[in-house]
């Protein structure tokens, strides 16, 4: 469990987290969206100690991420991938990190063959593609099988099979109990990846709920083999109607039950109905525009 109570990070006299809160459970990916500058990343880091809040509080099981004994077996973080030694091999690198976090050595190789590593495992870093920095990186937050996970952009550099590898993995691990949270600017990705989506726009939380609640139908597309009879009939029966620019007909907070109860009492026949709902994307842009 996390909780985040008031959060603020303030520069001077400009504040980037403005009293930002909200609780993550285990057996969840969150979704947490933004655009640049909106306080993503700047939470996150505070969230994981790296960054002094102005005010608030992180709470990780009921302690500050650096009160807990060992961080890093609670919390697996990715948050820059690009943050390594490039002379290092991958394996000298995760070997460090499980010398520090109390683990034995040979969990360095377990995690490589986990995240597709294995065979540039004695390779330098700086030799890595971007793609594979970022494999690094999340084989680096799981190097302790910690409960919590927070991941800045994991996608970043990711092909398309990497991105569906991603997202089973993340998708498995909250299976299992875990708490994941994620940022991303792949909406469609997020979309079908998290339960949960948290909204940040200039420093606060402007949207909170899950994928269905915040995505929800908004009325119904129906298609008719007479359209013009259809639209008289749901005009009578109270309903507004729209045509859309396809020929299709919109019926704004309408369910399609009660549209198509309309039909069936009229004998209209039907060769399309469905519900109106909003993609990720226009709900991004609606709450951080």
């Amino acid at each position: 469990m996390i909780t985040v109570s008031g959060l603020t990070k303030q520069y001077g006299d400009r504040t980037v987290v403005d009293d930002v809160s909200f609780t993550l459970e285990p057996g969840t990916v969150t979704g947490f969206l933004g655009p640049n500058g909106a306080g993503k990343s700047t939470t996150m880091r505070m969230m994981t100690g790296l960054v002094p809040a102005t005010s608030g509080t992180a709470l990780v099981d009921g302690r500050p991420y650096a009160e807990l004994p060992n961080p890093g077996a609670v919390v697996g973080t990715l948050l820059d991938a690009s943050a390594v030694h490039p002379g290092r091999t991958g394996r000298a690198h995760l070997r460090l990190m499980a010398a520090a976090a109390g683990v034995p050595a040979s969990r360095a190789d377990e995690v490589l063959a986990l995240v597709g590593l294995a065979d540039a495992a004695r390779r330098r870093i700086g030799g890595y593609s971007l793609g594979m920095r970022q494999r690094l990186g999340i084989a680096g937050a799981l190097l302790t099988d910690p409960p919590v996970l927070v991941f800045d952009e994991p996608a970043n550099g990711l092909d398309p099979e990497g991105i569906r590898w991603m997202r089973d993995l993340l998708r498995g691990h909250a299976a299992r109990g875990g708490t994941v949270l994620l940022s991303s600017h792949l909406l469609g990705e997020v979309e079908h990846t998290v339960d949960r989506l948290l909204v940040i726009g200039q420093g606060r939380i402007v949207a909170d709920g899950s994928v269905a609640s915040l995505l929800g139908a908004e009325g119904t597309t129906v298609r008719a083999a007479e359209p013009a009879a259809l639209a008289a009939a749901l005009q009578a029966a109270g309903f507004t109607v729209q045509r859309g620019d396809d020929g299709a007909l919109v019926v704004p907070g309408a369910d399609p039950a009660a549209v198509g109860a309309v039909a069936a009492a009229g004998g209209h026949a039907l060769v399309d109905l469905r519900p109106v709902s909003r993609d990720l994307e226009d709900l991004f842009f609606s709450l951080t525009a």
